[in-house]
């Protein structure tokens, strides 16, 4: 069935879903190989990374500087109610991803529902969050390459250990910022992870996440659980805004649709499996490493790796850190693409200049968007404390979000016999539970990220209306 396009001038024009549906619009061409289980890994391999080895610590021991508390074994509370929050939007994503299989994610899917003004926001707000996610996955390997060069017996100057703030002498994360141009280096070289390393990849985490558990669970002390909650109920859930990216990996994944063998049945299934499968490994995870440890003394960037040489597993913990590094820079892989897919789409339909989305004419990538991406992810990786940069990233997830359960609302009452392969259950009280959890935890959210965002907010409202609007794709073919 044919989707109406809306109102053919104005901001609230819409995208025709038939329209984006066709394959042959320019979406690329990309060669349709991934299966549902490649597609599942790849979902796994975006969602594990700096959340449990990182993240999790952070949270748990409290980051001065960003003004986080701690709220110790809690963290597995904060993690419950981020992966509760995360599955009602993962129905809605589920639903969207077999009924528009196209790149874009959430930018796609509100561009076509809710009309351009709010496809052009949530694309500004993923080309953010994206990039800051880069960003945390950066810190995140940062800290454990720190960890693992001191096992090594190397010490490095503290002015290039961390942010500012972050510790005594400490001027920049220089590793984390100069992973993140690597990766913008290599991708821009037209380096792409196959689906095969992506699986085996994704396999490593697993398998070091399956021993953390396996062997920290004989040194765990139930003393270390007392205090539970130490800022209690409110800190975890301040927590749980913080850890929110970490159960959030699905919509990158979401960028292979193009790549899909049937993406209209496997990538439903795909984004559902991958957050289960996360959330499990989650929580036994956050038990552990809360049970090994005192919160107190959990290194905020090297839990893991720290908890087991405080138990005398020195030769496992060296493991973990070079685990952790190699295991999460898929993260970074899938992020910064995912990123530049948004661009280059935006780009597409003319709402950023043409000449950010050109790829390579040999390498066919997006050269330029890859760069400038790469650039910002680390500038915010260098300067920013893990969990400042983490909130600034879960906004643009929250808001995201709260554009898909609204949209995927509008659309079944809207255009209730459109072909679906997956049907959101409970609807609509599933994706308002969608909503309601992500308006809630983005009020626990600090007023520096706050801050941040307006000012990124009002930057989009002069790029939307300077240029935007006017050259559109849609205002010039009248809608």
């Amino acid at each position: 069935m044919s989707a109406p396009g809306g109102t053919s001038s104005g901001i609230f024009r819409r995208k025709p879903i038939d329209q984006i549906q066709d394959p042959t619009d320019g979406g690329g061409g990309l060669q349709r190989t991934l299966g549902l289980w490649q597609l599942t890994a790849i979902g796994i391999g975006g969602i594990i990374g700096a959340g449990i080895f990182a993240l999790a610590g952070s949270v748990a021991h409290g980051d001065d500087a960003a003004g986080i508390p701690g709220v110790g074994p809690a963290v597995l509370i904060s993690f419950l109610i981020a992966g509760v929050a995360s599955a009602a939007a993962a129905f809605s994503y589920a639903e969207f991803a077999g009924l528009i299989p196209k790149a874009g994610s959430a930018y796609t899917y509100g561009y076509a529902v809710l009309g351009e003004i709010v496809g052009w926001f949530i694309g500004w707000d993923l080309l953010l969050e994206y990039t800051a996610i880069v960003a945390v996955v950066a810190i995140g390997i940062s800290g454990y390459f720190s960890f693992l060069l001191g096992q090594l017996g190397l010490d490095l100057p503290a002015w290039m250990l961390g942010a500012p703030g972050t510790g005594p002498g400490h001027k920049v994360d220089l590793f984390a910022a100069l992973l993140c141009l690597l990766i913008a280096y290599l991708l821009n070289r037209g380096i792409r992870s196959a689906a095969r390393f992506e699986t085996a990849m994704v396999g490593i985490k697993v398998l070091i996440v399956l021993v953390v558990i396996l062997v920290g669970f004989f040194y765990v002390k139930t003393g270390n659980y007392t205090p539970f909650a130490p800022a209690g109920f409110g800190g975890a859930v301040t927590g749980a805004a913080t850890v929110f990216f970490a159960v959030f990996g699905y919509d990158a994944m979401s960028t292979a649709a193009e790549e899909s063998k049937d993406a209209q049945r496997h990538m439903p299934k795909a984004i559902l499996y991958s957050l289960a499968i996360s959330m499990v490994l989650y929580v036994l995870a956050c038990l552990v490493l809360t049970g090994m440890q005192k919160y107190t003394e959990i290194d905020p960037k090297s839990g893991f790796s720290t908890a087991f040489k405080s138990v005398g597993l020195d030769g496992l913990a060296t493991v973990i850190a070079i685990g952790a590094i190699v295991g999460i820079l898929t993260v970074l892989f899938t992020f910064l693409m995912g990123a530049t897919r948004v661009g280059y789409s935006m780009s597409r339909d003319g709402l950023l200049p043409p000449w950010l989305g050109k790829t390579h004419p040999t390498r066919q990538v997006p050269s330029r968007m890859t760069w400038i991406l790469g650039g910002a992810s680390a500038i915010i990786a260098g300067l920013l404390p893990i969990g400042e940069a983490a909130e600034l990233t879960n906004i643009g997830i929250l808001l995201a979000f709260v554009v898909v359960c609204v949209a995927v609302i509008v659309l079944r009452y809207k255009q209730p016999d459109l072909p679906r392969t997956f049907k959101t259950p409970g609807m609509p009280v599933v994706p308002a539970i969608g909503v309601v959890f992500s308006i809630w935890l983005i009020t626990f959210l600090q007023p520096a990220t706050w801050l941040r965002f307006a000012v990124w907010f009002v930057l989009g409202l002069f790029v939307y209306f300077l240029y935007s609007r006017r050259h559109s794709v849609l205002n010039r073919t009248g809608g």
